[in-house]
C-alpha cells in the first residue's frame, strides 16, 4: 500500500475537482511505477511527462503552488488504508496503512483507526533510534534528582519513565482506542493477526 502527499497552498485549491484528480493521477503514477522513495515518486512516468513536470505544470494553471512532499509504503500479505477526514469539505487530512498477516481484517482497520488517533512513532520498541532512548532515560532521571526523589529509588522511577515513553510512542504497547484495558499487542494476538508494518501521514505535519 502507498500513501501519497500532495500539498497546495490554500483550501479553496485542496478542494478543488482539477487537484483531486491530479492526486489521483499522481497517485496511480508512483503506485504503477513501484515508486517508494520521494525521489522515485518524482520521477515516475504519468504519460508523456514526469510527476514533477505534471505537478509543476497543472500548479502554474492553477496559480498555486502544489508540491509532492511524502511518499509512505508499507506493505504484507495485506494492507489496510484508513482516510480520516477532519473537515468534511477537504480531502482526508490523516491517512494510515497497516501490513499484517491473519484472517482478521475487521480488527486490522480498527488498529488502523487507532494509529490515525494516537500517532505511534514505531511499531515496536527496538525500532526507536537507541539514542532516543537514552535521551529519555538521562531526561528521567535529572527530573527524578531534581524532584528529590532518594537514590534508591532512581532506578525504579527510571524505568518506569522510559517504558511510559514506550507506552506512549510504540504501537504495540499503546492501550487499544477501543478498549484501553488491553494493549494493541494483546488485541492483535487475540485477533490472530501479526502486524509487520504500518504507514501515518498527516497533511502538513
Amino acid at each position: 500500500g502507498w500513501l501519497v502527499e500532495l500539498a497546495c497552498e490554500t483550501d479553496f485549491v485542496a478542494k478543488a475537482p482539477v487537484f483531486i484528480a491530479l492526486a489521483d493521477k499522481v497517485a496511480d503514477a508512483i503506485v504503477a511505477g513501484g515508486a517508494k522513495s520521494l525521489e522515485a515518486a518524482l520521477t515516475a512516468d504519468l504519460g508523456s511527462k514526469s510527476v514533477v513536470d505534471a505537478i509543476n505544470d497543472e500548479a502554474a494553471i492553477m496559480g498555486e503552488k502544489v508540491e509532492l512532499r511524502r511518499v509512505a509504503v508499507a506493505e504484507g500479505a495485506a494492507v489496510d488504508a484508513y482516510l480520516h477526514r477532519t473537515s468534511k469539505d477537504l480531502p482526508p487530512q490523516v491517512g494510515v496503512l497497516v501490513a499484517y498477516s491473519g484472517a482478521d481484517a475487521a480488527t486490522a482497520h480498527d488498529v488502523a483507526v487507532h494509529i490515525a488517533a494516537f500517532s505511534p512513532t514505531a511499531l515496536s520498541r527496538d525500532e526507536i533510534d537507541a539514542e532516543v532512548v537514552a535521551t529519555e532515560r538521562r531526561i528521567a532521571e535529572e527530573t527524578a534528582r531534581n524532584e528529590g526523589k532518594p537514590e534508591a529509588a532512581l532506578t525504579k522511577i527510571v524505568e518506569g519513565r522510559v517504558n511510559g515513553f514506550f507506552k506512549e510512542n510504540v504501537l504495540l504497547e499503546q492501550d487499544f482506542a477501543k478498549d484501553n484495558k488491553l494493549s494493541v499487542a494483546k488485541v492483535l494476538e487475540n485477533a490472530g493477526i501479526t502486524v509487520s508494518a504500518f504507514a501515518r501521514m498527516r497533511v502538513g505535519a
